[in-house]
């Protein structure tokens, strides 16, 4: 089958582009930039474009399917080229739904927890050798793409993004998976550029629920009260499974999780981490692991790529970076490091970075986020908020949103990487918690190894 891809240096779409080589598939794509890790994987592939850029000369009455990633605008001459021809045109999810029709689809959804509890249920299942096809947003330990596809596998687990599917599909990806078994993890509103009202964004998960197959199942957070309300309130022939926070107790800065064999050290911690874990064990039973070799396996589960992420550590400092942008994972991600780690100051420092956040708008959402650091700081770049065409926001409005009198605020790149190179990293204990999409402007985070 021949494929051509609009935009595949994405990360999601370059992992497909893998992914369908690696099936046999042959496969050709188009960009006008690309980035590593993207750039290095396709070249050795043989995958990379000859040159950057849009070429409506490349599509040709021969391509079985074009994917369009939401990198590309509508008025591309690639798409132009190929509707005009009358190709079969899919988005992202369209085509993966179409590569697992026949599989039983397991979808992870929810606005934050997903690629957590995604990864955790693929580890389980990588560490007793059952093999399932998966799309994850992140590179896991062990596993060579972020996207897996088979004619042979039963199951196909899929991360379920509620964001757009493509410039010429603009419902929800998770929309298009139609799941036999799915979970939602949370819902805390995100992505206002797309869902202007919190009523809007909660339909998106109405509407998730109304797309599992008859006779499916539904796995759901029971401790968050949107995702209890909305999972209660569904009509259709499915199951629903509640699940909560597993006890567990903190000793020496190591997290031990209750099991029926009794407590049992873990590598991560944090209780929202606790409450994917519960979750993943659920779909993992559902998938036919029983509870005592979940148990076994998830022992040894370190975390999902960018979640959690330890930088360095000695007796005593330690240094993390996560991906934590929207307001209840930076909450719960702040929580989990002070409860980790008690006697240590926690320096939690926040970059705004995304749409969401740096809209004034949104910004009173960010109450409390930091309240658990000790010490808090948040960093927000002027220039991105001119490039992502915004309202313009203040450092009072950072402050007054926060309802932090000591927030810590740095606007500038170099001023904020002098902050951190002088905190007392060898008087004090000191726990760092790094948390952005982003980069701080340049923030070399090799660089933090060498403070600890």
């Amino acid at each position: 089958m021949r494929t051509h891809f609009i935009a595949i240096g994405g990360s999601a779409m370059h992992n497909l582009a893998l992914a369908l080589h690696s099936k046999g598939y042959h496969v050709t794509g188009s960009d006008d930039a690309i980035f590593e890790p993207s750039r290095t994987r396709l070249e050795k592939k043989g995958l990379l474009p000859a040159e950057m850029g849009w070429f409506a000369e490349k599509i040709t009455s021969d391509i079985d399917a074009v994917i369009l990633g939401m990198h590309a605008k509508s008025d591309n001459p690639e798409l132009k080229k190929a509707q005009e021809l009358g190709l079969k045109i899919y988005s992202y999810p369209e085509f993966l739904y179409e590569q697992s029709k026949n599989k039983t689809r397991v979808v992870i959804g929810g606005s934050h927890g997903k690629t957590t509890i995604t990864s955790m249920i693929l580890h389980v299942m990588h560490y007793h050798n059952i093999a399932v096809d998966y799309m994850v947003g992140a590179q896991l330990e062990g596993f060579d793409t972020m996207v897996h596809l088979t004619e042979k596998n039963d199951f196909i687990v899929l991360e379920g993004d509620e964001y757009l599917s493509s410039p010429e599909d603009l419902r929800p990806k998770f929309h298009l998976y139609h799941p036999n078994i799915a979970l939602i993890s949370g819902i805390a509103w995100d992505h206002i550029n797309v869902f202007p009202t919190f009523e809007n964004y909660v339909e998106q998960f109405e509407i998730f629920i109304k797309k599992i197959t008859n006779g499916g199942m539904l796995v759901y957070n029971a401790e968050d009260p949107e995702v209890k309300k909305v999972a209660e309130a569904a009509t259709n022939p499915i199951r629903k499974i509640a699940y909560e926070t597993p006890e567990y107790s903190v000793e020496n800065g190591k997290t031990l999780l209750q099991t029926p064999e009794g407590p049992m050290p873990i590598e991560v911690f944090g209780k929202h981490n606790l409450n994917n874990l519960a979750g993943a064990k659920w779909i993992c039973q559902a998938m036919g692991v029983d509870e005592a070799d979940f148990y076994e396996a998830i022992s040894t589960f370190k975390g999902a790529s960018k979640r959690l992420e330890k930088i360095a550590e000695n007796d005593r400092n330690v240094a993390y970076k996560d991906f934590a942008h929207s307001p209840s994972k930076v909450a719960a991600t702040t929580k989990a490091v002070k409860e980790q780690y008690p006697d240590r100051k926690l320096v939690a420092c926040l970059e705004l970075h995304t749409y969401s956040s740096l809209n004034p708008e949104f910004l009173s959402q960010y109450e409390g986020a930091l309240d658990a650091a000790d010490v808090a700081v948040v960093f927000y770049s002027p220039e991105a908020v001119k490039i992502k065409r915004l309202e313009e926001i203040t450092s009072d409005q950072i402050a007054q949103a926060f309802k932090r009198d000591d927030l810590v605020i740095y606007t500038n790149p170099e001023a904020f990487k002098e902050y951190l190179f002088h905190l007392k990293f060898d008087t004090e204990g000191i726990a760092l918690l790094l948390m952005s999409s982003g980069n701080y402007g340049g923030l070399n985070f090799d660089e933090i190894k060498t403070l600890i």
